[in-house]
């Protein structure tokens, strides 16, 4: 566990984590990874992530992907991400949420459709066939996506009106040698929501939980209930050790935190 580390990447093709789970802290921020089962038939790792963050700032940068045939998309991308992220960072740490929310979606936008980038993926094996970039910055939080991870929030409130699920899953879009970039009109997701006062849970995750056999974790609500009879760790270890007895085959990374919103949030008229 390192409590310290305040820029975090990886993809698959580092450490793949077949047949075993892989769980650490980045500060208040947790990790977790897990390969999928060599006796499903896998044997590779095309999952990749990112963990950004500045607590005295408060705001948190992170990114999901997941990637077919090869790994090498994944990697354009997190290497598209590091080039760029002292001017992402300043993006950040601007003093309106409004602003900071604005110029990061056309930033983010102009570095997908460059020239250079298009061109480096015209020359890659293999798409990300999903990416999720979430920010969480003062009571909100954005998203972008391309493809079909998943960001969910956790919070009581939400739970007891049915939602979990904030993005829906969008198929048939990639980053990589086939480009949603390259159309006349680039496809992609995105959207801000306002977080609930007091304890809020943000959880990203690639497909493999989703798509495990037997689908233990189809329904969102068996995740929320993770959260709640345990801590988040063993919470965690306890999502990898479920979709390992039904043996999946594909790899799973998550990304989860918590946030505790103070301040005053939206709420209908008569309930003021």
């Amino acid at each position: 566990m390192n409590n310290n580390i305040k820029d975090f990447s990886w993809v698959g093709s580092q450490e793949n984590f077949v047949d075993s789970e892989n769980i650490q802290y980045l500060s208040h921020i947790i990790v977790g990874r897990y390969g999928g089962n060599s006796k499903a038939g896998q044997y590779k790792n095309e999952d990749g992530c990112l963990v950004w963050f500045n607590e005295i700032e408060d705001w948190e940068f992170v990114m999901v992907l997941d990637v077919h045939n090869t790994a090498e998309s994944a990697e354009k991308v997190l290497r598209l991400f590091e080039n760029e992220k002292a001017q992402i960072k300043h993006l950040l740490s601007m003093e309106t949420v409004q602003k900071t929310f604005k110029t990061l979606e056309k930033k983010i936008l102009s570095m997908f459709q460059s020239k250079e980038f298009l061109s480096t993926c015209r020359n890659v094996q293999g798409e990300t066939a999903c990416l999720k970039i979430v920010i969480r910055k003062d009571k909100y939080i954005w998203w972008f996506s391309v493809g079909d991870c998943i960001l969910y929030l956790f919070h009581p409130e939400l739970s007891a009106l049915g939602q979990y699920q904030i993005n829906q899953r969008q198929f048939y879009e990639w980053i990589g040698k086939v480009n949603t970039f390259e159309q006349e009109v680039p496809c992609y997701s995105l959207g801000i929501k306002e977080l609930r006062q007091g304890e809020n849970r943000l959880f990203l995750t690639a497909d493999g939980l989703i798509e495990c056999p037997n689908e233990p974790y189809l329904n969102p609500r068996n995740i929320y209930d993770s959260f709640i009879i345990s801590k988040e760790e063993e919470s965690i270890k306890t999502l990898f050790q479920n979709i390992q007895e039904n043996n999946v085959r594909d790899s799973t990374t998550i990304i989860s935190w918590k946030v505790n919103i103070l301040k005053e949030v939206t709420l209908p008229s008569n309930q003021k």
